[in-house]
C-alpha cells in the first residue's frame, strides 16, 4: 500500500463555538501522526470561533482551512471536503466531540485488515449507555482480534470510512445525511459499525460530559444543538433522554440492510442504482496488508 493510500483526511466543520472548537480541534490534532491531515471548514462570520480555528493553523497536520461568510452547515462542507481531498481514508470529527488518542491510526488499521469494512466508528455515548442484552447480539467477531458492534450506519463525528465508498456511491445527494449514506452503502454488501471494546468520543453536548457548557435549561434554550432544536427539546432532562434514546437506537436496530430503508418506488429505484455499482469486497476474516 502507498503512503498516499494510507493517508487519512479528516474533515471538521466549525460554527459559532469558540470554547468547544478549542477543546476539539486542539485534541484531534494531538491525535495525528504525520499520515494525517486535517482540514476545516468553517461555518459564518463569528470571529472568535475563527480566531480558534487560525491558532492551530501552524501545526503539521493543519492541512487546510475554507471559510464560509454563510452557514452552510453539513452537506456542502462535507462534499467540499470528499471531492477535493485524496487520502485513501476519510474522517470526520464534529466540533463538539473529544476522539480518543490513537483512535484513527486504530480504526485504519481494522480497515487494512478487513476489506469489507466500510464506516467505522468512535462510540460517543457514555458506557452507562451501553446495554449488553441488547448490543452483544450484534458484536461480531471479524478474525485477527477485530470485534465491531454491527449497524447499518454510524453517526457523523469520530468516524473513519475507506476512499472506496465514495468511489463508489459517490458524494451526498440532496438530502441525503451521512447515516443515510452508510445504510446505502449497506445495501450494497459494506460492513459498518463501532470498534469494540469502544474508542469513547466524549460528546460535549451531552449535560453528562465533564467538559460540557450547558448547565442550566436555559443554557439549552440559548445555545440547543441541532438535534435538539429538530425534536423540540428544552431541558437538559429531555436532553439527557434523547441520548440515551439514540444509544438504544444504535444497539437495538437490525443489521439487515433492507430493514432500516424504507420500502417503496425510492427503494426499487435504489435497488435498481445499486446493481450497477461495484460491489463491497468480499468479507472474509483479518489478514495482514501492510
Amino acid at each position: 500500500m502507498t503512503s498516499r493510500d494510507r493517508t487519512i483526511d479528516i474533515l471538521m466543520v466549525t460554527h459559532n463555538r469558540p470554547d468547544y472548537t478549542r477543546l476539539s480541534l486542539k485534541r484531534l490534532l494531538e491525535t495525528c501522526d504525520e499520515t494525517m491531515r486535517v482540514w476545516v471548514w468553517h461555518n459564518g462570520k463569528d470571529r472568535d470561533t475563527l480566531d480558534v480555528v487560525e491558532s492551530f493553523s501552524s501545526h503539521p497536520s493543519f492541512y487546510e482551512l475554507h471559510r464560509s461568510p454563510e452557514n452552510k452547515k453539513l452537506h456542502e462542507p462535507t462534499n467540499w471536503f470528499w471531492a477535493n481531498s485524496r487520502g485513501g481514508y476519510l474522517g470526520k470529527v464534529d466540533d463538539d466531540c473529544l476522539v480518543p488518542m490513537a483512535w484513527a491510526q486504530t480504526l485504519r488499521r481494522a480497515h487494512e485488515d478487513v476489506a469489507g469494512f466500510g464506516v467505522l466508528g468512535c462510540w460517543r455515548f457514555l458506557p452507562e449507555d451501553y446495554v449488553p442484552e441488547l448490543a452483544e447480539r450484534k458484536l461480531q467477531d471479524f478474525g485477527g482480534g477485530y470485534r465491531i458492534l454491527q449497524n447499518t450506519w454510524v453517526e457523523g463525528s469520530g468516524y473513519l470510512m475507506k476512499r472506496a465508498c465514495v468511489d463508489t456511491y459517490g458524494l451526498l445527494r440532496r438530502k441525503i445525511t451521512f447515516p443515510m449514506y452508510c445504510k446505502r452503502l449497506a445495501l450494497n454488501g459494506w460492513i459498518h459499525g463501532w470498534y469494540f471494546p469502544f474508542l469513547y468520543q466524549e460528546h460535549l453536548d451531552d449535560p453528562r460530559s465533564p467538559h460540557c457548557m450547558l448547565r442550566t435549561d436555559e443554557d439549552l434554550q440559548r445555545n440547543a444543538p441541532l438535534t435538539a432544536q429538530k425534536f423540540g427539546v428544552y431541558t437538559l432532562e429531555e436532553r439527557i433522554a434523547q441520548i440515551k434514546a439514540s444509544a438504544l437506537r444504535c444497539q437495538s436496530a437490525s443489521t439487515e440492510p433492507l430493514a432500516n430503508v424504507s420500502l417503496g418506488p425510492k427503494l426499487r429505484q435504489l435497488l435498481t442504482r445499486h446493481r450497477r455499482w461495484p460491489r463491497a469486497p468480499a468479507q472474509g476474516t483479518a489478514h495482514s496488508s501492510r
